[in-house]
């Protein structure tokens, strides 16, 4: 990592730009990257504007990206001090398709009661859409709804007990307070054994099946990385990386951003059988996923060997507490469970839910919390 006031060479920042792009969702591919930096050159480094205009006509790959883009873009090369912030001041005023925003020309408690009514129309219906086909303005008011989600790490009795109002007589405590009072009867003490949260470990397939998602999910462990201390992250796609640092971050655009740096493997291939195998060698065994959660979210394309990939699993299941897996097809009219790495996966899967919109992925919390 470069030292404060590192002066860093244009071709860093610029590549650092494409990751901080493809971490806020737009799809950058290594070609559009490396068209990004011809065009650069040709067109001149010193140049604000002529970078402006050649990164919006190689990195952008629709109308889509453009909004998203702009906001990166001034994030990252008008930031002053530490990592750029892309997220708005506001949420964007711009209505969900098919919703109009409610008129405002009217005054008077029913004009404000059904603006409300409006808004939270527009925002439960938001909830159940598919996050991968949300243009720019709806999902940065989906960034925004993702604060509502209640992560939180189910709980583990330890060994070690604790006072409390109900449960088993703690008989030493019961007599010493009789002893107290000269063998005079004393209230009866009970104990319980104490309870502390259950690690959680969420691997986030980041493979170019997985792009329209990967926003989201990103989103959704940060969530899970602030709200408790015994959760951990890390991505799959041809190569596992170990990501909770990055989602230390309190604010989750500068989460979201710092991922973008630390990640390699954005859009592109799956290997989830190689990754598993790597992740459970050098952390899962040691004692990471050891009576932990594990999370895994993928849509199952497997282009390795999916033999290797059940053999993971069946590792892993006899380690972890309980393996959910995370489909975003999962709750998509007529889906089956046909690709080889699901099929492979299914019959070492304690729970296998849909992740595909905020509602699916407050599910998800659910089915984590009660594991």
């Amino acid at each position: 990592m470069s030292a404060p006031g590192t002066v860093r060479q244009p071709d860093e920042v610029l590549l650092g730009f494409t990751r901080a792009l493809r971490a806020a969702g737009v799809p950058v591919t290594a070609d559009r990257s490396h068209g990004f930096l011809e065009a650069t050159a040709l067109l001149g480094l010193d140049d604000r504007s002529a970078a402006y205009r050649a990164g919006r006509a190689t990195l952008c790959a629709g109308p889509d990206d453009l909004d998203r883009y702009d906001q990166v873009f001034a994030a990252w090369f008008d930031a002053r001090s530490g990592l750029p912030r892309t997220r708005p001041a506001s949420i964007p005023s711009t209505p969900v398709a098919g919703f109009p925003e409610a008129e405002s020309s009217g005054e008077g408690a029913d004009g404000d009661e059904d603006a409300v009514r409006a808004a939270a129309t527009t925002s439960e219906v938001l909830r159940h859409r598919d996050v991968a086909t949300l243009d720019a303005a709806e999902r940065a008011r989906l960034a925004a709804l993702f604060a509502t989600l209640r992560a939180s790490a189910p709980l583990r009795r330890t060994a070690r007990r604790q006072r409390w109002h109900r449960g088993s007589l703690d008989a030493s405590r019961t007599l010493r307070a009789s002893m107290r009072r000269f063998g005079e009867p004393a209230e009866m003490v009970r104990r319980r054994r104490r309870r502390r949260p259950r690690r959680v470990v969420l691997l986030l397939d980041v493979s170019g099946s997985m792009s329209g998602y990967a926003d989201a999910l990103l989103r959704l462990a940060h969530r899970f990385v602030v709200t408790g201390d015994r959760v951990e992250v890390f991505t799959v796609g041809t190569r596992l990386t170990h990501l909770t640092r990055a989602m230390h971050h309190r604010d989750p655009e500068r989460a979201i951003v710092a991922a973008g740096d630390t990640v390699p493997d954005w859009s592109g291939g799956t290997r989830l059988g190689e990754t598993l195998k790597v992740f459970l060698d050098r952390w899962g065994a040691r004692g990471m996923a050891r009576g932990a959660v594990v999370v895994i979210f993928s849509d199952g394309w497997e282009r390795g060997d999916a033999g290797l990939l059940a053999a993971q699993m069946q590792r892993l299941g006899r380690i972890a507490h309980r393996v959910v897996w995370v489909n975003p097809h999962r709750g998509k009219a007529g889906y089956a469970p046909v690709q080889q790495g699901i099929a492979a996966a299914l019959p070492h899967i304690d729970d296998f839910v849909a992740g595909h919109s905020l509602a699916a992925f407050a599910e998800v919390c659910e089915v984590v919390a009660r594991a």
